[in-house]
């Protein structure tokens, strides 16, 4: 079956409009009588609002409404993720009490941006500042003050999972290598940053309909209507192109939900975006954690266990996703390896920061970061080559299905192949310039496709794990895909397309993917996250055009009185194989069936399939990465001069997407590495300066794509969304290591800026 759209380098579909300037981005949206809010921040980490005098503000022209924590006491949002014994599971939109720099205290709305903005300045605030806590382990001390004081704690979580024995495994192996890992604190940074824009009409039935740059509107759309008391079907969210989002846009913020408020409280459109200036303290960032690891080997280097305490920052409070990013982490932490005993420890807790949510990897880098700086310190002290001793703990194909002492099943793949492919491809650049040199290695197992529904119901998350897809044929043969998930920059409408051309047996042009409208599309209880939109949504879509190509075939067969084994779909017509003359168009069945002509007997109008797929387990991606970099031991600045990539996502329904997803997601990769990171002063004030990498800073990367069906997803395709980000932190710690031998054990937190490294080498 398939007419060859899947796994070919089609082109992007999406691109023709986001590169001519008609993509549809929520700034563009404009509604007569719009107005606009401005959010008024906390500019102290820790304190208590005592009052806020209006007069000033309300006094500007235009202003048309000031909204304080009072007028939004009761509004809470969810966290959807919660983890075993987690002492907060939602969070005010508004409150009074200060937790963080950037926290909302109120929203002022105006007919103009400029004069909401001026009002906002007028408002004063009485404020109360408390001792900000910066950093989780300033937050585990027995002086620290309190952010949640009813809670009596600091810690909002602590569990372990693993072998119980694990840590007498340790202390009883021939070696042991124990390192700590600190992970600096990185921002998605979307080009599109994030907007709303509300609107409420009474007279049409107390309707709510959200314009959000969000990668899950059906999720947005349920937590706004439970949280301003709004029956589901009175609320829409429309998510037409969403400007990128890496994870940040996963959820409903409290600012967005302030904007729909004020649109129900005027009765008139509000809009509001995010400035600028406050993405690095109002957009959720992700990674912050601190990791103490041991990793215990035999006579052999055989890993025999390793344990690790995970202590991750929650910011001020859990956000949407609570601590499940470190869970993540820790599920994730075996890899590709075999471990006699494994064991973890996650704890986290609060600081007077910004919380702490989703970015793509989602806890992944950070585990690959920790597990593969030990091993290749193990390998440094043993003498041996540490591309050999991965291999010699490494999960062979044959063992596969295997699930790991943490309960993860990985699918399947070849773990060693794609090593041994990478140690291939790797070159060494060599210049005589006064820099020194080395190459590092990581490897992973990517966790994607994130379901069964039942299991995240286990574990205490809120949501389902299956996706729909409505697969209809028009009268005229043309094909109309609708779909839960969204576009967001990583080329699922063309993939979404490929799949139903390819299954169908129609022209890709014949083909319009529907996304992004809770008013028309499926219900999605997560949406695009964690590399599950193709794995899961594409899952769905595959068994829909089965359906609807059987459909075809079976309507065709009774008219023609033929066997519809003997039938074959190809240009624009249904046809007796052999004898093309014996046909019928596709316009001519499309057209019988929505008429309801010349039908089988229980055959019913019209042609179009709804499906779910609930998958049975997620599927898991993995790759081998490699980076070759030059160190300036005069100033510490760490150059990545090659990198090289080895990936496996299952059937590859367009390489040259999945190429694509994996070179952005190791531009990021590298600036968590080498330059990214949002740093905080003592007293909880965010330091302004970030720098993601630009084109001096990202080489030149080779890839090479492998390809092992999974054997759970309709179509055999695994996620590939995040596989990008989570070798490069690993690989270029290991190639600093690589190169500086004399502080090679020293090397264990990211960014390696300049100033970090130097330190190293000067101490």
């Amino acid at each position: 079956m398939g007419n060859g759209y899947v796994g070919a380098r089609t082109p992007r579909r999406e691109d023709a409009r986001l590169l001519t300037g008609k993509s549809r981005y929520v700034a563009s949206v404009r509604l007569p009588g719009m107005a606009y809010a401005h959010v008024v921040r906390s500019p102290v980490a820790h304190g208590r609002l005592l009052g806020c005098d209006t007069k000033a503000a309300r006094a500007v022209e235009g202003v048309l409404d000031v909204i304080l924590p009072a007028d939004a006491a009761g509004l809470r949002l969810p966290c959807v993720n919660v983890m075993p014994g987690q002492l907060m599971t939602s969070y005010p939109v508004l409150d009074d009490a200060v937790r963080y720099v950037g926290q909302p205290l109120a929203v002022v709305v105006a007919e103009t941006p400029q004069a909401a903005r001026d009002a906002a300045d007028l408002l004063d605030l009485d404020l109360d500042e408390l001792p900000a806590v910066v950093g989780a382990e300033r937050a585990l001390s027995d002086d620290a003050p309190l952010l949640h004081p009813d809670l009596g704690s600091n810690v909002l979580f602590d569990f372990v999972m693993g072998d119980d024995d694990c840590a007498a495994a340790v202390e009883g192996a021939e070696h042991v290598v124990e390192m700590t890992f600190r992970m600096g604190r990185v921002s998605p940074y979307p080009l599109e940053p994030r907007g709303v824009v509300a609107s409420y009409a009474s007279y049409a039935g107390d309707e709510l309909t959200v314009h959000l740059s969000s990668q899950a509107p059906h999720h947005a759309r349920e937590h706004l209507a439970e949280a301003l008391g709004l029956s589901h079907d009175r609320v829409r969210v429309v998510s037409r192109d969403t400007g990128g989002g890496f994870g940040a846009k996963e959820h409903l913020y409290p600012d967005e939900t302030l904007a729909c408020l004020a649109a129900i409280r005027l009765g008139r459109p509000v809009s509001w975006s995010e400035p600028p200036g406050d993405r690095l303290f109002a957009t959720l960032p992700a990674r912050q954690a601190v990791h103490r690891g041991r990793l215990a080997l035999d006579g052999d280097g055989r890993f025999v266990a390793m344990d690790v305490d995970v202590l991750g920052d929650l910011g001020a409070h859990p956000s949407n996703v609570g601590g499940s990013t470190f869970a993540v982490t820790a599920t994730l932490l075996p890899g590709p390896y075999r471990f006699d005993r494994f064991a973890v420890r996650v704890r986290g807790v609060v600081t007077t920061t910004t919380p702490t949510g989703s970015y793509r990897g989602f806890g992944q880098p950070e585990a690959a970061l920790t597990r593969e700086r030990l091993i290749d310190e193990a390998a440094r002290r043993l003498g041996l080559d540490p591309v050999e001793l991965r291999l010699r703990n490494m999960l062979r194909p044959d063992e596969l299905p295997y699930t790991t002492r943490v309960f993860q099943t990985y699918d399947s793949g070849d773990y060693p192949r794609a090593l041994r492919t990478l140690r291939d491809l790797v070159r060494p650049v060599e210049k005589d310039d006064g820099r020194r040199r080395g190459v590092g290695y990581s490897c992973h197992v990517e966790s994607t496709g994130m379901g069964p529904s039942m299991d995240m119901k286990a574990i205490n998350a809120a949501a389902g794990g299956y996706e729909t897809a409505i697969l209809r044929m028009e009268q005229d043969g043309s094909v109309v895909v609708s779909s839960g998930v969204v576009s967001m920059g990583q080329g699922i409408e063309t993939a979404l397309a490929q799949i139903a051309a390819d299954r169908v047996g129609v022209p890709i042009e014949r083909v319009r993917v529907v996304l992004g409208d809770t008013a028309t599309t499926p219900y999605s209880s997560i949406g695009a996250v964690a590399s599950r939109s193709l794995a899961v949504g594409g899952g769905a879509l595959v068994r829909a055009a089965v359906r609807l190509r059987d459909r075809l075939l079976a309507l065709a067969a009774h008219r023609l009185e033929a066997d519809a084994g003997d039938l074959e779909i190809a240009d624009g017509s249904v046809r007796v194989q052999g004898d093309p003359r014996a046909s019928l168009t596709l316009r001519d069945l499309a057209t019988s069936a929505w008429r309801g002509w010349d039908l089988p007997e229980g055959f019913a109008p019209g042609l179009e399939e709804r499906v779910s797929y609930d998958p049975e387990g997620y599927t898991f991606a993995y790759g081998a990465h490699a980076a070759a970099v030059a160190v300036d031991p005069e100033t510490g600045a760490v150059e990545v001069e090659r990198y090289w990539v080895v990936n496996d996502a299952g059937v590859l329904v367009n390489p040259t997407v999945v190429e694509g997803q994996l070179t952005g997601g190791v531009a990021q990769g590298i600036g968590q590495a080498l330059t990214e990171e949002i740093g905080y002063t003592d007293d909880g004030q965010p330091i302004a300066e970030y720098l993601p990498p630009t084109t001096r800073e990202v080489p030149g990367i080779e890839v090479v794509l492998m390809e092992t069906p999974s054997p759970l997803t309709p179509g055999g395709m695994k996620g590939v969304g995040e596989a990008g980000t989570i070798g490069p932190p690993a690989a270029i710690a290991n190639a600093v290591a690589a190169a500086l031998p004399e502080i090679a054990a020293q090397v264990t937190d990211v960014p390696l800026t300049p100033a970090v490294v130097w330190s190293l080498l000067r101490a």
